[in-house]
């Protein structure tokens, strides 16, 4: 079985902190985004992963390279133009193997084993109190009847989580290819929900599986959300001499934090140096310095610098604040 994990987006929404790194790479809980989704892969044993990657791709490439042993391949998405377009891109890498697509910025938690054994394609779905920001499916029951991207008027609350598994790879490839061919745009992109709905229209049956666990990394408060969901899941570090440590907290073993209450919910990434400070339901990320402070609710980025006062920050990579 093979996985291809699109992170070729911008990430718009998570500014500053994505114009020095790709979304897939942001910490949550002690790890990148795709260190999340890569060794929950491993824990199903799927180590054949395809990533699609675009701006700032060579960093996404350099992460897998030194962190993982598995069969990669990259793919690069010089153009947005959908995920439709994204997995086309892939498309030489499709077998006769089934296949499972998920969102570079997607952690999900849920038991994969009764999905791959399913019969049939399956889509994931989460029901959601306001479908209008996600794809929609519609069914009777058991089987998806229509997909439609972002409805204005929602007929259904089953919004798309992000996970698909297609078991019909020549189909699939087909519809793709007549998706492009045929210039089937929404929004003025390729969408997968259109491929998958040219699937439909050849008869294929597709059912959807409940992603129950499914925690969002788009912005910064759905970042915070999924971290402090995660950090929930995880053994606490034990605390240092003269560190209070407030569970549930990340510490890396190579960080260095002295002088501080650390907690509830804080993640302290890989070289971070922490002072003085009291820090509480953020994500303080690699080579970040943080001193004589108190942070609530804040995103520090990579090798950024932060002396100073109570406040709340979203301060992107490699800058630096004296207050």
């Amino acid at each position: 079985m093979k996985a291809i994990i699109p992170a070729a987006g911008i990430g718009s929404r998570l500014r500053p902190h994505t114009h020095t790194a790709p979304k897939a790479l942001l910490h949550v809980a002690g790890k990148p985004i795709l260190g999340h989704i890569i060794d929950e892969l491993l824990a199903y044993n799927i180590r054949d992963i395809v990533f699609i990657v675009g701006f700032l791709g060579e960093k996404i490439i350099e992460y897998v390279s030194e962190n993982y042993n598995i069969r990669a391949n990259f793919v690069e998405q010089k153009e947005l133009r959908g995920l439709g377009w994204a997995i086309h891109l892939a498309r030489e890498h499709f077998a006769d193997d089934p296949i499972l697509i998920i969102l570079g910025d997607t952690i999900f938690d849920l038991d994969l084993d009764g999905v791959i054994k399913g019969e049939y394609d399956s889509i994931g779905t989460k029901i959601v109190t306001d479908p209008r920001r996600f794809g929609i499916a519609e069914t009777d029951g058991r089987f998806v009847k229509r997909l439609v991207e972002k409805p204005e008027t929602p007929t259904s609350n089953q919004a798309l989580a992000g996970i698909y598994y297609i078991k019909s790879i020549k189909l699939f490839d087909r519809c793709l290819e007549e998706l492009v061919a045929k210039n089937i745009l929404t929004r003025g992109e390729y969408q997968l929900t259109d491929a998958l709905g040219l699937m439909l229209k050849h008869d294929c049956k597709i059912t959807t599986f409940d992603v129950e666990g499914w925690y969002d990394c788009g912005k910064k408060e759905t970042l915070l959300a999924t971290n402090r969901y995660l950090l929930s899941q995880i053994k606490t570090v034990d605390g240092r001499d003269d560190v209070i440590v407030i569970p549930p907290v990340y510490i890396s073993p190579t960080a260095r934090v002295s002088n501080s209450v650390i907690g509830p919910h804080v993640s302290v990434a890989d070289n971070a140096i922490i002072d003085s400070s009291i820090i509480r339901d953020s994500i303080i990320s690699s080579y970040a310095e943080v001193r004589h402070c108190l942070l609530e609710s804040s995103l520090v980025g990579n090798n950024s610098t932060y002396h100073g006062r109570y406040n709340r920050l979203n301060l992107g990579d490699s800058s630096e604040i004296e207050s």
